[in-house]
């Protein structure tokens, strides 16, 4: 009980101080607003009381307007006190319109600690519903509004929090076509999105608009957080922060892309990029920086859950002198982004669904069924994904190879060779089947299986097109539709 109240004593007494400090903070400013009314006076100084003949009689004194309001002062204090807001910044902030792309992992937490600071106008921009595996990292939603528009129910939390910022939704993608007319009324720009697609796009349509960019991704337990196109330069200048194109020139292999939904996400992991996107915006708006030309030092932070320390700064490059996106030759113009010629999805090579086998290499999921009803044709049900997925669920009989552990195969393995262990178990099923008999792959939806197909029958193991082997369209997804509705969905 003492620790308790000794504890307690030490809170009241913070709370005190800054009371007292806050109270100190408007002292200061109604002095100053006296003395502006005073010629020649200095602050602390007090107007005369001497009086002359023929002066005017005092007036009482009447109520001047504060720059806030009396619960704005309460609501934003404890972060005015501090050198770095202050009024100045506190008044920056709620004259500032800040655009937030994608109300998913990252958005949620940026947008309500936007919000919670005070940002004049926040405007949100997503086509997607709530979905109950959104929920355990988008922490904005609520198991109440699954099914509703995500800028909707972000609209219905961040008014709750703060009824003073005006919100407004976008409830759809952002396209070519609708990108810079989109940005065009906000101060700065965050990209909470998660697709290459999407953070070309974005970039491009800043670097046009004008408008600084703040960049955020997050995939398992790792994510990194850059601040682009600060400052902004017209096209004629080759001053200016890098854009994406120059930090990333070309899109990822279409192999490497990993979502959430295939990958996985911590959701601490996203909020902690989430928040140090807003933080970074904040900044940037109450320093008043956004209106500096002053070049700024680009670095990406990377963030690293179960590293020590799990956070580390690297340099980048300024702007590429022959970048595309946004150098003096550049080849991208307003004209042409508003036209929609550029499809970004072909330029990131995206094929929706993956689709890379023929049709004889493919059956759909009632086959699988029939084979396995059967019981009496020899084959092996190959299941690509990572051993902690297919902990989760998995169909009886099916061997467990991850798809990382056979792409990483340069040969026709040998049960004694040196691989990962995981592929001594398509080795061992093999050597008590025939030689022709069908090797079937599957994954969660249907893509990785088609990769592992081709990678299979580049090492030999189709026995020179003597034995079949295909994928699974559609994977555990088309299964859980078609075949048995109880399948465990992820």
């Amino acid at each position: 009980m003492c620790d308790l109240a000794t504890t307690a004593d030490g809170v009241r007494i913070q709370i005190e101080s800054l009371e007292s400090r806050l109270h100190e903070l408007k002292r200061q400013l109604a002095e100053l607003g006296e003395v502006a009314k005073v010629p020649n006076a200095k602050p602390g100084t007090q107007p005369s009381k001497r009086s002359t003949q023929g002066s005017p009689k005092p007036t009482p004194c009447t109520r001047r307007p504060w720059p806030l309001n009396a619960t704005e002062y309460t609501r934003y204090g404890r972060q005015m006190i501090m050198p770095e807001i202050g009024l100045h910044g506190q008044l920056s902030l709620r004259k500032s319109s800040v655009l937030v792309i994608g109300v998913g992992g990252l958005g949620c937490p940026a947008a309500q600690y936007l919000a919670g600071a005070g940002v004049g106008t926040i405007g949100l921009v997503d086509g997607d519903i709530v979905e109950l595996s959104n929920l355990h990292r988008q922490i904005l939603h609520t198991t109440e509004r699954v099914g509703q528009l995500k800028v909707d129910s972000a609209i219905t939390g961040l008014s709750q929090l703060n009824p003073n910022v005006q919100f407004i939704a976008y409830p759809n993608h952002l396209t070519p076509a609708n990108a810079i007319a989109t940005m065009k009324d906000y101060d700065l720009v965050l990209d909470c999105t998660d697709h290459p697609t999407s953070r070309y796009l974005i970039s491009d349509a800043a670097v046009l608009s004008g408008k600084p960019l703040i960049s955020g991704s997050a995939l398992k337990t790792e994510g990194q957080l850059m601040v682009l196109n600060n400052p902004p330069s017209a096209s004629d200048q080759q001053a200016g922060g890098p854009c994406y194109r120059c930090i990333f020139p070309k899109p990822p292999p279409i192999e490497s892309v990993v979502s959430c939904g295939d990958g996985g996400i911590l959701g601490p992991v996203v909020g902690v990029i989430g928040i140090l996107m807003a933080l970074e915006a904040i900044k940037l708006i109450a320093s008043g920086d956004m209106d500096s030309e002053k070049n700024v030092t680009p670095s990406m932070l990377l963030f690293s859950a179960y590293s020590a320390p799990p956070f580390r700064q690297v340099r980048l490059r300024g702007k590429r002198p022959k970048c595309t996106g946004c150098s003096t030759v550049r080849a991208i113009t307003k004209d042409i982004l508003n036209s929609g010629s550029i499809d970004y999805k072909v330029m990131c090579g995206i094929l929706s669904p993956l689709e890379i086998l023929n049709k004889d290499e493919r059956i759909d999921v009632q086959e699988l069924r029939n084979v396995l009803d059967a019981g009496n044709k020899p084959h092996i049900l190959l299941d690509v994904r990572d051993d902690t997925q297919f902990g989760i669920c998995n169909l009886e009989g099916s061997v467990n190879v991850p798809m990382s552990a056979i792409e990483a195969m340069t040969e026709l393995p040998g049960i004694v060779l040196n691989y990962d262990p995981t592929v001594n178990r398509l080795v061992a099923g093999l050597e008590d089947l025939p030689f022709d008999a069908p090797i079937y792959t599957i994954c969660r939806l249907g893509n990785d299986s088609q990769l592992v197909v081709r990678k299979l029958k580049s090492l030999g193991y189709d026995n020179n097109g003597q034995r079949w082997i295909g994928d699974i369209k559609g994977g555990y997804r088309a299964w859980r539709q078609q075949v048995d509705p109880e399948w465990p969905e992820y």
